[in-house]
C-alpha cells in the first residue's frame, strides 16, 4: 500500500537539508527526459552565455530574477 502523498511530503520536509537536496536530485534524475527539450535548453542556455560575454546581456541574481517575474505577474 503506497504511503499517502502528505505523510511523504511532511518526513521529507523533516529530514536535514543536505538529505533533501540529495532526494531532489534523485527525483528530478528519475523523471522522463524529453531530448528534444534538453537540445533546445542547451542551445538556448549557449547563446545566452555569449551575450554576456560579448557584454550584451547581464548575469541576473536568482533573487532579483524572481522579485521581477512577480512584479510582472501581479
Amino acid at each position: 500500500m503506497p504511503i499517502p502523498i502528505e505523510v511523504l511530503e511532511a518526513e521529507a520536509l523533516s529530514l536535514p537539508q543536505a538529505d533533501r537536496s540529495r532526494l531532489i536530485d534523485r527525483l528530478i534524475a528519475s523523471l522522463e527526459k524529453d531530448p528534444e527539450w534538453e537540445a533546445e535548453w542547451s542551445a538556448e542556455a549557449d547563446r545566452r552565455e555569449e551575450r554576456i560575454a560579448r557584454g550584451e546581456s547581464a548575469w541576473v541574481p536568482g533573487r532579483e530574477a524572481v522579485a521581477r517575474v512577480r512584479s510582472k505577474l501581479v
